[in-house]
């Protein structure tokens, strides 16, 4: 038997069969009953006030150095 045949014959087999499984099992990992908290958390996401931009505006206020700042500028001592 020629490999081309027998790679052929493998694909149109077993590795659909695989394949198939695989699919099979990931939709059941998307839709098991332990995962509808992880889903509403994450699509939540864009809601949700972001923090770190909240932070940002803390450290402006305290007086500490703006994040912002050119690649050229450089302060003089």
């Amino acid at each position: 038997m020629e490999t081309y045949s027998f790679l052929r014959e493998l694909a149109d087999s077993w590795v659909l069969l695989a394949l198939c499984i695989f699919y099979i099992g990931a939709i059941a990992w998307a839709f098991r009953p332990g995962s509808r908290a992880v889903h509403d958390e994450i699509a939540n996401i864009p809601l949700k006030d972001d923090s770190e931009s909240a932070d940002f505006q803390d450290d402006r206020t305290n007086g500490a150095p703006s994040r912002t700042t050119g690649a050229g500028s450089e302060e003089s001592a």
